[in-house]
């Protein structure tokens, strides 16, 4: 694509706002006359409620109302939060207690909402909210996410929120018994805190019976429902908005019981109500990701082929369910569960415990990233065991290009794929060749380095319809009304561009409308990497119903067959005449004729099937035996995203996404003690990336264009994490082997590396 052409790397025209602090975030814009809430949470993870006096705080200087649960359920609303569930092996449900909003009966994890205290003013809201009197009985605390212990809940008995199973485990268990060769791995999955730049966030407002909840989500319309079922209100009567949020990450994109309160608030003192998460609020109380423990198996034949897949795993749920948590080792693990290889016999059981911590949900891929971790590991280590090339283990197992479209053993339907030539590019861009040399380089001045690959595939999620809207201004501007929401991926710069792409309107006279449910009819939201491929297919959908619009009254205009009219995404032309007008033009000629039904034009577009990007990640590492530390030295990323929008925000999304894979596999850990308080409740203790340890990241493409979408289009949001955690997981263990070492767990901090790499040493000298 020359420099002047579609498809370029145009620099995010949102970024200018944001960075000379004029974005309008929730906190930024509630109402000058709102009050302020904050939440009373529970000091303790597992207990039941003997008393709650809230009397003291009522008489605070200030204080206008502390709800409840039985306050709540006074007014007439409900309690219960709602969520999905999947089916266990036996047909039954995953289990469904009750999650309310406020605390009733007992709290079963530090920082669960008890009581919501409304103040003029945050200080005296504060102060009021520690006269509350809280009265109860500890019980014992599960943070083990092994199922036993003392029950949190009677639906799940032993703390079993599912058993669940996919695949023929007879047929697994047989190609295991026939197998040349077999290995087995566990795997740790550690869990971490998204820690969004800008916290949760909401206020509410009521006016004429009509309810208005603004916050920083990834979406409207799942709260809206919410709200209309706790409320019990007709969805007309409830409007839902999200402002500029400052990062979403899938932590955002379900409720949580402070929009409910906010609301309910609102409604009983008549006056609007505003809360604003502080830090470590949010890293209790945010919904957490990961966290699951699984045991990978694979069965090779004589010519290491894999001929078979067993996985079972343990993942920890939390106190409650969260919205879509049940889903999220389950079915959305399995999406890509046996990656890019031709690999037809599986079998994979998940087991779901709750236990006395915050609720775990989605986290930047949502079970792909697990799902890959997982086998990207076990192929890996499987081929360092049988003494096999890791590069080529997975050459000789890839799914070949000519088998495409491949059906996988779970379901899905991978449309296309040339997962040899990515490799082949990803070997070229790292400098594979050169490894030796660097390896030599390293241990002269005493460190251990390793070189770690991934090859991912990913599954992009959610909603396959999208609706997209444009309306022409009086003043010569666009709207675009989009069904998406943008937590900073630059979705004002994507839409707006890709519309003026296919009109020849300028940039600069298009405006996105996003997050708001009044002027928005219906939405996805953002999740899942959805965003860019169904919102833009809908936006096409919605150009051509345009131009078809307006040739029919060009035609009419002047007096042209309608099949001379053509558009060549710049002007319309007609054949055997002069008249080259842009679209703009052409709408200011119908506003001048009275024909406003061409003015603002809506289409919607379903994908027949889902894209699946993937790609190759190489990390190196550098390790200091001495002190532990692991550096990531260079990091080499080549996907296959299909056709590029916008190749720069690509690039950036892949280095987010790249970002939060190393500082989970290098230092984030969420740790919580055996009575449940959260240890790592600050950044002094929770180990987030910085600039300086993250590395330069090479990113090239080599795109398959998808045939799932006219644009031919794959998401990318979440691959830069889906790849991530195995390369550095792999790359580590690469640095060690040599030394003997056959199992090392995320994070790799440096204690972890030190203490591993010393007790090795200690058993060599005791063997010699």
């Amino acid at each position: 694509m020359d420099s002047f052409g579609k498809s370029q790397p145009v620099k995010r025209v949102e970024d200018v706002r944001f960075l000379t602090g004029h974005g309008r975030y929730v906190d930024d814009i509630a109402p000058a006359n709102a009050l302020y809430g904050v939440v009373f949470r529970a000091p303790v993870a597992h207990a039941s409620i003997d008393g709650l006096d809230v009397s003291a705080a009522l008489a605070a200087p200030g204080v206008k109302a502390v709800l409840t649960a039985d306050e709540i359920e006074s007014m007439g609303v409900e309690l219960a939060m709602a969520y999905s569930q999947v089916k266990n092996r036996d047909g039954s449900m995953g289990a469904g207690p009750i999650r309310p909003f406020l605390a009733k009966g007992k709290v079963r994890f530090v920082g669960e909402p008890v009581a919501f205290v409304v103040a003029e003013t945050l200080v005296q809201a504060r102060d009021a909210a520690e006269l509350i009197e809280f009265d109860y009985t500890d019980l014992p605390v599960k943070v083990d996410p092994v199922p036993g212990g003392e029950t949190l809940h009677d639906e799940a008995p032993d703390n079993v929120v599912f058993d669940w199973g996919m695949g023929d485990e007879a047929a697994t268990d047989a190609a295991f018994a026939e197998a040349a060769h077999t290995v087995k791995l566990k795997i740790e999955d550690n869990r971490v805190i998204a820690n969004s730049m800008e916290p949760r966030g909401a206020y509410a407002e009521w006016e004429n019976d009509r309810l208005h909840v603004c916050f920083g989500g990834q979406g409207v319309w799942g709260l809206k429902g919410e709200l209309a079922a706790a409320f019990h209100l007709d969805p007309s009567a409830i409007r839902v908005t999200n402002p500029d949020v400052g990062g979403g990450f899938g932590m955002k994109g379900f409720t949580y019981p402070e929009y409910f309160m906010v609301a309910a608030a609102a409604k009983k003192l008549g006056q609007p109500v505003r809360w604003m998460s502080e830090r470590t609020e949010a890293m209790l109380t945010d919904n957490a990701g990961r966290d699951l423990v699984s045991e990978a198996e694979l069965a090779f034949d004589a010519e290491y082929r894999i001929t078979a897949y067993r996985i079972r795993s343990v993942s920890n749920i939390g106190a409650y369910n969260s919205g879509f948590a049940q889903f999220i080792q389950t079915q959305l693990f399995s999406r890509v569960l046996t990656g890019v290889y031709d690999l037809q016999t599986v079998w994979m059981q998940c087991t779901g415990v709750f236990t006395n911590t915050t609720q775990v949900d989605a986290y930047r891929g949502a079970g792909r990233p697990e799902a890959i971790f997982a086998l990207e590991r076990i192929v890996d280590y499987a081929a360092r065991e049988l003494g096999v090339d890791p590069w080529e283990m997975r050459r000789k197992n890839f799914i070949p290009s000519a088998r495409f479209p491949y059906a996988t053993a779970t379901g899905e339907t991978y449309d296309v794929g040339d997962f040899h030539r990515v490799l082949a590019s990803a070997e070229k861009h790292s400098d594979r060749a050169g490894l030796a040399a660097r390896k030599a380089e390293s241990a002269k001045q005493g460190k251990l380095r390793g070189q770690g690959l991934c090859y991912y595939i990913e599954s992009i999620l959610g909603n396959p319809s999208e609706t997209a809207e444009v309306e022409f201004q009086e003043d010569g501007t666009v709207l675009i009304y989009v069904g998406t929401q943008s937590n900073g991926q630059g979705h004002e710069t994507v839409f707006a561009k890709f519309l003026s792409d296919q009109t020849g309107i300028p940039l600069e006279a298009i405006r996105v409308v996003q997050g708001d449910s009044d002027r928005i009819a219906t939405g996805g939201g953002t999740g899942g990497s959805r965003s860019v491929t169904t919102q833009n297919s809908a936006t096409l959908a919605t150009v051509g119903k345009m131009i078809a619009g307006f040739s029919g009254f060009l035609a009419e205009e002047l007096g042209a067959d309608p099949e001379k009219v053509s558009f060549d995404d710049e002007r319309f032309r007609v054949d055997g005449s002069n008249e080259t007008p842009t679209m703009l033009e052409v709408a200011e000629m119908a506003r001048a004729k009275g024909r406003h039904d061409l003015l603002k034009v809506q289409e919607t577009a379903t994908l027949p099937g889902r894209s699946f990007p993937n790609g190759a990640h190489v990390a190196e590492v550098e390790i200091d035996p001495e002190t532990g530390v692991v550096v990531v030295d260079r990091y080499t990323v080549v996907d296959d995203f299909g056709n590029l929008i916008n190749p720069m925000l690509a690039e950036g999304q892949v280095h987010g996404g790249v970002a939060q894979g190393i500082g989970q596999a290098i230092q984030e850990r969420v740790v919580y003690d055996a009575e449940g308080q959260l240890l790592t409740a600050t950044f002094m203790d929770y180990g987030m990336p910085r600039a300086d340890t993250m590395p330069m990241i090479a990113f090239s493409t080599e795109p398959v264009p998808s045939t799932a979408n006219v644009l031919g289009m794959k998401g990318c949001g979440e691959a830069g994490t889906v790849g991530a955690l195995a390369a550095v997981a792999n790359a580590v263990l690469d640095a060690v082997w040599e030394r003997g070492i056959r199992q090392i767990d995320m994070p790799f901090t440096p204690h972890r590396v030190w203490s591993v790499l010393n007790e090795q040493d200690s058993q060599r000298i005791a063997a010699e």
